[in-house]
Parts: C-alpha cells; sequence; structure tokens
C-alpha cells in the first residue's frame, strides 16, 4: 500500500498511530504531498479530487480518501477491532467525529493566522473555533472517560492526535483549564510508543 501524506498533520497521524499499534507500518510506503487551502498538494487529486492527505492507494480497489475511511479500512484489514461492535461501535464513531471537530476547529483558526494577512484576520472567527474545542473536551470529560479508561480504541487515538494538534498550534490556549482528567488521561496516551513515533517535527 501506498500512503500519501504529510508529517504534520494530525489526520494523517491518526492513521499513522493505527499503523503502528495494529503492526502495519511495515505495510506501507509513504509519500509526502502536503499542501493548504491556497496551494493544493501536487500530484494528489489523481487519487483524491479534493487533494487533501491522507489518501490510501491499496492492491485491492480504488483509493481510499479522508482519514476516518482509511482508519475503518486498515481496522478492518487487521481485524483489530479498534471500532468495537454494537453499541461499542458507535461510541467509538462518535468519540472519533468529536476529535476531528477539535480538528477542523483548529485548522481553521491556524489557517486564518497564517494564510490571511494580519488586517484580515477575523479574531471572533478566531474565538469561536477554541469556543468549540472548549465545548469538545468538556464533553469528554463529561461523558467519556469511562470509555478512555477501557481498551485501547479508534476513539482514544483520535482524541490524543486531535488534542496534540491544539498543543502543536494552539497551546498557548490552554484546554486543560476546564478538562484536568482529561488532561490526565492524555498525558498518559501520550507516552504509548506509537505516539512518541509519531511526534510531528516542529
Amino acid at each position: 500500500m501506498e500512503l500519501f501524506f504529510s508529517p504534520t498533520s494530525p489526520y494523517v497521524r491518526k492513521v499513522m498511530v493505527l499503523l503502528h499499534e495494529t503492526n502495519q507500518i511495515d505495510d506501507v510506503t509513504l509519500t509526502t504531498a502536503s499542501g493548504t487551502p491556497l496551494a493544493l498538494a501536487k500530484g494528489l487529486a489523481t487519487h483524491n479530487p479534493l487533494s487533501k492527505v491522507p489518501a490510501l492507494i491499496r492492491p485491492d480497489g480504488p483509493a481510499l480518501y479522508d482519514s476516518r475511511v482509511i482508519c475503518q479500512y486498515l481496522d478492518d484489514r487487521a481485524e483489530s477491532g479498534l471500532y468495537g461492535e454494537g453499541e461499542s461501535r458507535w461510541e467509538n464513531l462518535t468519540l472519533e467525529a468529536t476529535a476531528d471537530g477539535i480538528l477542523d476547529a483548529a485548522l481553521l483558526m491556524t489557517y486564518e493566522t497564517r494564510l490571511r494577512p494580519v488586517d484580515k484576520q477575523f479574531n471572533d472567527y478566531i474565538d469561536a473555533q477554541w469556543h468549540k474545542i472548549e465545548n469538545a473536551t468538556i464533553a469528554v470529560e463529561d461523558r467519556w472517560m469511562a470509555h478512555l479508561a477501557g481498551a485501547l480504541s479508534m476513539g482514544q487515538i483520535a482524541l490524543a492526535c486531535a488534542l496534540a494538534y491544539v498543543d502543536f498550534r494552539h497551546g498557548e490556549r490552554n484546554w486543560r483549564q476546564s478538562a484536568p482528567q482529561l488532561d490526565d488521561w492524555y498525558a498518559g496516551f501520550g507516552e504509548r510508543d506509537a505516539m512518541k513515533s509519531t511526534i510531528p517535527p516542529k
């Protein structure tokens, strides 16, 4: 398989952590393909018409794109059960969607400050995105701590990668103030070899 990736993409990191945790990392060739909303990744549109990473070329079908699609494919391939069954599956999918929502908001904040000229940046918009992140971390603290204390799951991987990206790009905002239990869990999860092996370059 071939994975189009960027080492700083948090969506790619979800896939990379899953590959490490399920011992599939050696089955994948990594091809760098990075871009921004203003400069699309070159050559990627052939495999993903949205020109976004990650995109996975596989031997048994057309290319897959969107991290959630790729992660479910790789989970099925390894028969690792990271999404669970029955009600557990819906919990994992919802937690992964919450984590991706955190990433979406954090990326919009990043694009607003990095891609727009200073005089065109909209601070109220940035603060509104941060409010989504705070709401999500509080919701996880209120609803999912028991799930996070359980066996390894895709929801856990997605959430850890989301929080890592928030720290990476917006650490000064300190999401931990309103989610101390989540902070404790994240500190422990970050010690996993798969997380350490996928830390993005500064």
